[in-house]
């Protein structure tokens, strides 16, 4: 299978998707999987597409309740910094590092 057949399935799953989700769509999913073969069993898609779903999902929550923190972070003065708003960005680098390892498929650092 490649990306255009892979592409072709996505878009009969979500039809309507703009091209840019489904090229996402195309990366989560390929780094889902050990071989991208698998992808063309439809239960192995379906059990692909449901999994990325939930760990995008997850890491999208995540991410937007870092960034309230971060806001909230970016209003203080640094030099007078807790310990809990060092925790706090120290948090921020592991969401960042899960969403990057969705997007490349390699494993998130241990923060």
């Amino acid at each position: 299978m490649n990306c255009q057949q892979l592409a072709a399935r996505i878009e009969q799953l979500q039809p309507g998707s703009s091209p840019r989700d489904v090229a996402r769509l195309c990366l989560l999913l390929s780094n889902a999987v050990d071989d991208i073969e698998e992808l063309e069993n439809t239960n192995s898609l379906a059990t692909a597409w449901k999994s990325t779903g939930l760990r995008l999902q997850a890491a999208t929550d995540q991410h937007a309740a870092m960034t309230e923190e971060l806001e909230n972070l970016a209003r203080s003065d640094p030099r007078k910094f807790s310990p809990e708003q060092i925790w706090i960005l120290i948090r921020a680098i592991k969401v960042q590092s899960q969403i990057l390892q969705l997007y490349i498929g390699e494993p998130a650092l241990d923060v």
